[in-house]
């Protein structure tokens, strides 16, 4: 049973340290800053999540019991860092001069109008 909880916990470090590494080159190679945003808070939240769980799992097949410290990392975790990328990514976007243009306004857009009684969709270009 102790190989297997071990097997379990090392999985889960490795998963943690992978997501870790990954939204840490996608903050360093993404291109402007909302990608840059978007990158860290899911990739990185999802691997210091797997890790936080890892030591759950750890302090608690191991004698010494489920802290409530890493529970509160674990929910203050997954609470701040999606609120804090949707924060940063309004205040970036009230900061620019210009919005993007939305896809369907852009100039070479066809405009189309839709019929909702007509089973057929719009055929793409």
């Amino acid at each position: 049973m102790n190989t297997a909880l071990d097997i379990v916990i090392a999985f889960l470090l490795v998963v943690g340290c992978f997501f870790t590494l990954l939204g840490a080159i996608a903050l360093l190679k993404l291109r402007d800053f909302f990608q840059r945003v978007h990158g860290p808070a899911k990739a990185s939240t999802l691997g210091v999540g797997c890790i936080l769980i890892a030591s759950i799992v750890y302090h608690a097949t191991n004698g010494s019991g489920v802290h409530p410290r890493e529970i509160l990392i674990t929910v203050f975790l997954f609470l701040t860092a999606p609120i804090s990328a949707h924060l940063m990514s309004r205040a970036a976007l009230s900061l620019m001069d210009e919005r993007p243009p939305h896809p369907e306004r852009l100039p070479d857009a066809k405009q189309r109008v839709i019929d909702p009684e007509d089973p057929a969709p719009p055929e793409r270009d």
